[in-house]
């Protein structure tokens, strides 16, 4: 076999093909690894000329040279490598789409160079990468700029991931902003071919490439190298040095101290899986000057920080009550991004270079950046890089708090200003922010300020986020903020713009006695509470308007207290709004044959009203995918136009796609809600709806099922007393209805226990106002009966028996997946054929 060192752009120049084996498992790369190789292009891409580096090394491809045909292209099998050769040529394809946006000359040079051989070359010869016969229509719908490119599949999503992340990168369309990407591309990224021989089995050096056995942990690892250079001193260093740091953390702990001891090192970039490599060549430097007693000492220094990490972890360690106190709030906090800030502050205060009161500051500010990022809805994916290259980054002769304060305020760190948070937590919904751990906590700190004489005990009380004007309002609070509409706003539209936002959000253990009710009856409950904000709440003689921002006013200042915020910006903002940044990432993540409408964009990115992102697209010919965006009833905003000259409708454009539709009005089953357009984007949304769990049980005022039939009756009038009638049979032999909880009522044919441990069970839930019945293979696969592979195929097959419901998703997805299918088609012969899918699930359920 040959080995040698290539570039991106050395690997394909030529008339070249890669083709990916049948025995090559399909393209199955995540976000987690685009998000990686971007990070990786990124920082290749802003390295200044003169002081650059040797590249980033990407890994190796074995190939098998094919001898060519006559009149044919070089061919090559990918033996090994195909994951990152397919994800490279992908980011082709997304920085060739994204030029074109604004210069299709320099567009087409991109796909003659990176995806395409010669013009002579004719048919599947044309490519450079041809993949497995599963992968090739998705691929090479990307390659050819067809309608349907960036589809459901892995291959889609990965285009649409660059899409994005170009689209971020790049909002305006600067031609030197991607140079700098696609140079990294040619030349900066590095990979190691090795080329099979003659005499070489391609297919016995796959399997061994690709073995099952389970492999050596990075700690494993470490442990083996260090070992094998102390011939002499092994024993006693691993008696008193080695065995009691690994009791004390144990094998993950012990390669996260490894990892962070060479990010407090300076190589902030390096991840878990490269420490073992990393420690390596550190380990290896310090052998070479002093030998094995130099390797003695560096292992007792990392013992340690390693003893010091233990506080990390667990802050009851900590002596100092206001160090520990802090070090708790960030392990509350959750995550790991915290650890390489938190590991140099305790390792400043315990060598003496740092007063506890100064190391108290320093990490309040790693706090405040992460709170007030999560809450002025900054994107998360670059904290955790950012904060791991703090400890390299501070400048030395400051006082440590001064110098982590300095460092978090820098350009393009994204730390809000003041004005950013209050206006933030006045606007914005806090309720689509974060996770819910990290909405609990900033909800739980705002209670904790109050210094109450007997504050609650959070580690014994249960509570969960509570709307005090509902998210599903009644009559008498659509009357009362219509007292507080201004002209020409309706109660609904005010009732959308405050319900999410932090000054309408409480925490409360009675969530099922609040309910929906109107206030004077959540009045009463909430003055009972042993939360000070819930009686503060209560004080107030009614809720609207006034009153949650008056409360948004009063949480944004005891949120810039709490949370102390950066240095003041040199600079006043010259980048465009934040929410329009999100906008443009979730639009660009939008699939073919799919659509959405100007409200869900706004409530996922809080741009705002419907009319306000309706506004805004029609300004911009440079935001992805606009034409996806239709009226909440699935037509044609009135006042759309193509920004670029195209003369097609936009419905022409759609069903170009793969987008049905009825008349003017566009398969509601296609449509992407707001929890979905959160995923697709990488926002995170609140969990209540993707479980539907947030389900009440019989009897309860809330459960009663008027507001689902009134839903029903009123967006699907053809389907909905066949419909309401079979869902009381339902109840009268022994099951039950569980009605959501958000705005769209839904109903979910449950019964009361499956077998098993997970209690209820459901097949589908239906969604009144959309139109759908989504069917929730995702969540059934993990309750008996349906663990087992071959029941979920057949309730797809059972449920596909109904005329105009198509439910295409392979066994093997099955349990990953929620397809929907559109509620028209339970009418007449459907609604039986329905019927008995119900019927043989309860069967197979009892």
């Amino acid at each position: 076999m040959e080995a040698r060192e290539t570039t991106f752009e050395r690997l394909i120049q030529g008339d070249n093909q890669f083709q990916i084996p049948l025995y090559q498992r399909t393209y199955s790369w995540d976000v987690k690894d685009h998000q990686r190789l971007w990070d990786d292009l990124l920082q290749q891409a802003v390295v200044g000329t003169e002081d650059a580096p040797t590249g980033h090394f990407l890994g190796s491809l074995v190939l098998d040279p094919r001898a060519p045909l006559p009149d044919t292209v070089q061919r090559w099998v990918v033996i090994d490598g195909q994951q990152r050769l397919t994800t490279l040529m992908l980011l082709a394809c997304a920085i060739r789409d994204h030029v074109r946006t604004f210069d299709a000359g320099r567009a087409g040079l991109v796909h003659r160079r990176y995806l395409v051989n010669e013009e002579d070359c004719t048919g599947l010869d044309a490519y450079k990468l041809l993949p497995t016969q599963a992968d090739r229509p998705s691929y090479l719908a990307c390659v050819n700029s067809d309608p349907t490119a960036g589809g459901e599949d892995s291959i889609g999503a990965a285009y649409r991931f660059f899409r994005a992340a170009l689209t971020e990168y790049d909002p305006v369309g600067e031609w030197e902003r991607v140079r700098h990407v696609i140079e990294a591309l040619r030349h900066r990224l590095t990979l190691v071919t090795i080329t099979a021989g003659p005499q070489d089995n391609a297919f016995r050096i796959f399997e061994s490439l690709n073995n099952t056995g389970k492999s050596l942990s990075q700690a494993d690892l470490l442990r083996n190298y260090v070992f094998m250079q102390l011939p002499t001193l092994g024993e006693q260093v691993y008696d008193r040095v080695w065995l009691p740091l690994q009791t004390e953390l144990g094998p993950e702990r012990l390669t996260t101290l490894a990892w962070l001891d060479l990010v407090l090192q300076g190589q902030s970039r390096l991840t878990v899986s490269e420490v073992y490599e990393g420690q390596r060549r550190r380990m290896g430097r310090i052998m070479a000057a002093s030998g094995e007693e130099g390797l003695r000492e560096d292992l007792a220094r990392l013992r340690r920080l390693g003893h010091l990490l233990l506080r990390v972890f667990e802050p009851d360690r900590e002596p100092r009550a206001e160090l520990g106190a802090v070090l708790e709030r960030l392990g509350r906090w959750g995550g790991e991004a915290h650890y390489p800030p938190a590991l140099h502050v305790l390792d400043q205060v315990d060598r003496g270079e740092t007063e506890t009161a100064q190391a108290v500051e320093a990490l309040n500010c790693v706090e405040s950046f992460l709170v007030r990022r999560m809450i002025c809805r900054e994107p998360s994916h670059s904290v955790r890089q950012l904060l791991a290259a703090a400890p390299s980054g501070l400048e030395r002769d400051r006082p440590l708090h001064e110098a982590m304060r300095r460092y978090l305020s820098g350009p393009r760190r994204g730390w809000p200003q003041d004005e950013d948070l209050v206006e933030a937590i006045r606007t914005q919904p806090f309720y689509w922010q974060g996770s819910s751990r990290h909405r609990a906590y900033v909800l739980r700190r705002f209670e904790e300020d109050y210094a109450s004489p007997e504050p609650v005990d959070f580690s014994r009380a249960w509570a969960s986020i509570e709307h005090v004007l509902p998210q599903r309002p009644g009559q008498e609070w659509l009357d009362m903020l219509a007292e507080d509409a201004e002209e020409g706003e309706r109660a609904e539209e005010l009732h959308e713009a405050l319900v999410h936002t932090l000054g309408n959000l409480t925490l409360s253990g009675e969530n099922t006695r609040l309910s929906n009710h109107p206030y004077e009856r959540k009045q009463q409950i909430l003055d009972q509470s042993a939360l000070r904000m819930n009686r503060e709440i209560a004080a107030a003689d009614r809720w609207g308007r006034r009153e949650i921002l008056d409360r948004a006013d009063r949480l944004a200042e005891r949120a810039v207290r709490i949370w102390p915020g950066p240095l003041a910006a040199e600079d006043a903002r010259a980048d465009e709004r934040s929410e329009w940044l999100r906008l443009r990432r979730v639009l660009a993540a939008v699939p073919a044959g799919k659509w959405t409408t100007y409200k869900d964009l706004g409530t996922v990115t809080g741009a705002g009203s419907a009319q306000t992102v309706g506004t805004y697209l029609a300004k911009r010919a440079d935001v992805p995918n606009a034409h996806r965006v239709l009226t909440a009833g699935g037509t044609s905003s009135p006042g759309f136009a193509w920004l670029d000259g195209r003369t097609e409708s936009q419905q022409e454009a759609l069903e170009r796609e793969g987008v049905r539709f009825d008349g003017a009005v566009a398969d509601p089953s296609q449509r992407l809600l707001t929890t979905e357009l959160a995923e697709l984007a990488g926002l995170d949304a609140p969990e209540e709806r993707a479980e539907d769990s947030a389900v009440r049980r019989p009897g309860t005022p809330a459960e009663r099922p008027e507001n689902f039939a009134a839903l029903l009756r009123a967006h699907q009038p053809a389907v909905a007393d066949e419909l309401l009638t079979l869902l009381g049979k339902w109840e009268a032999e022994g099951g039950w209805l569980g009605y959501g909880a958000a705005a769209e009522t839904s109903c979910a044919p449950m019964l009361r226990e499956g077998r098993g441990p997970q209690g209820c069970i459901w097949p589908v839930s239906v969604y009144p106002r959309s139109g759908t019945v989504e069917v929730v293979f995702e969540y059934l696969a993990k309750r008996e009966p349906f663990t087992r592979p071959g029941l979920l195929a057949e309730l797809r097959d059972r449920l596909q028996a109904v005329p105009g419901v198509v439910l295409d998703v392979p066994d093997a997805e099955l349990h990953r997946r929620r397809p929907s299918f559109p509620l028209e088609a339970l009418r007449g012969e459907g609604l039986a054929r329905f019927a008995e899918a119900l019927e043989w699930f309860r069967q197979q359920s009892l």
